[in-house]
């Protein structure tokens, strides 16, 4: 370990040395691939990461891998490190978990989490960075950025103790928001999805389970997460009167058809969409984004999050693997991806 002690600041550098990394792309809708990457020299406010485990927004980065951003959402929709443009090439991702190599001495050699693509190493602005809590593995760290995104749905749902809720979408968000949920005193808790094996999920986060045609209405709290009008529809349907589905889903360009001639305008219902790129207003004066992050990888000391970490391949695989999310044909909550040496 080394330390630069110029104009008082201190920095470190251990085990490797700045040089060349390795990135998966998306060089095309439907085909991924491995590009190599030229590191530039950390400056002296950032850090060199190298990737321990990245994880898998199966939604999202399936439907980027696919081609299914809407043109008009292209800007909206860019990752915090993203390069190229959808709909390729480009490089997309944001759950990635590493070892600070080189920066600040108060940094080097911490885990860390980054909104970073899958890459075997990077340099980032060391404020971009948010240390690990001690006892959180690097394979359950990587659904920092997934639990974030429920934190803020119970932000903008604001349940209250003793509430009825259902989560719609078994998925990575549904799941987080539905064992963030279980952790309110007297909230009784209900994940709703088509796929009956995610019952044991359910059972592992302490929720109940049903499937949609079984699920019980009057709830006072419904919050989608399935990407389909399906479960959207189905939200609705469970809703108590006057009350507001939170809707995470982000469609893409796929159509969204629902029908709203049964109890949506006599029981005076509404929609509501949750998306993790603004803190809801009310929390906004108060609560920052790095606020949210820190408190998403403190609640990551559950190891009931363990259930959502379903598989895991090489970073080699990541172009077979995103195929595969992406068809259907893996089934999986969150598929992690593992590094050696880089």
């Amino acid at each position: 370990m080394t330390y630069d002690a110029g104009n008082g600041a201190r920095s470190c550098q251990v085990s490797h040395v700045q040089g060349d990394a390795h990135a998966f792309w998306v060089r095309e809708p439907g085909c991924g691939e491995i590009r190599p990457v030229t590191l530039p020299e950390p400056g002296r406010d950032d850090v060199m990461v190298r990737t321990l485990r990245s994880g898998v927004s199966r939604g999202t980065e399936t439907l980027v891998f696919r081609g299914g951003v809407p043109p008009g959402q292209h800007a909206a929709m860019r990752a915090p490190f993203q390069e190229g443009d959808f709909p390729g090439p480009v490089k997309y991702g944001y759950l990635n978990v590493g070892t600070v190599e080189q920066g600040p001495s108060e940094l080097c050699g911490r885990t860390v989490f980054c909104l970073y693509p899958h890459q075997t190493a990077y340099v980032v602005p060391a404020d971009a960075v948010t240390v690990v809590p001690e006892g959180v593995p690097p394979a359950r760290a990587v659904l920092a950025g997934t639990v974030e995104t429920a934190v803020n749905a119970l932000w903008d749902a604001a349940p209250l103790i003793g509430d009825r809720a259902t989560v719609v979408g078994a998925g990575m968000v549904g799941c987080c928001v539905a064992r963030l949920l279980s952790l309110l005193p007297g909230v009784q808790v209900t994940l709703v999805d088509v796929d009956a094996g995610r019952a044991d999920v359910a059972a592992a986060l302490g929720v109940d389970f049903a499937l949609p045609d079984g699920a019980t209405d009057d709830r006072d709290v419904v919050i989608h997460a399935s990407a389909t009008s399906a479960g959207l529809q189905r939200s609705l349907d469970l809703l108590a009167p006057e009350g507001t589905v939170i809707d995470l889903s982000w469609y893409g360009d796929a159509e969204v058809t629902l029908s709203l001639g049964g109890a949506f305008h006599s029981g005076r219902l509404a929609i509501r969409a949750s998306q993790v790129g603004m803190v809801p207003r009310a929390r906004r004066e108060r609560r920052s984004m790095t606020d949210r992050l820190a408190l998403a990888l403190d609640l990551l000391r559950d190891p009931a999050f363990d259930a959502l970490i379903t598989g895991e391949s090489s970073f080699r695989e990541l172009p077979e693997v995103m195929a595969r999310l992406a068809a259907g044909h893996l089934p999986a909550i969150c598929h992690t991806i593992t590094y050696g040496e880089g």
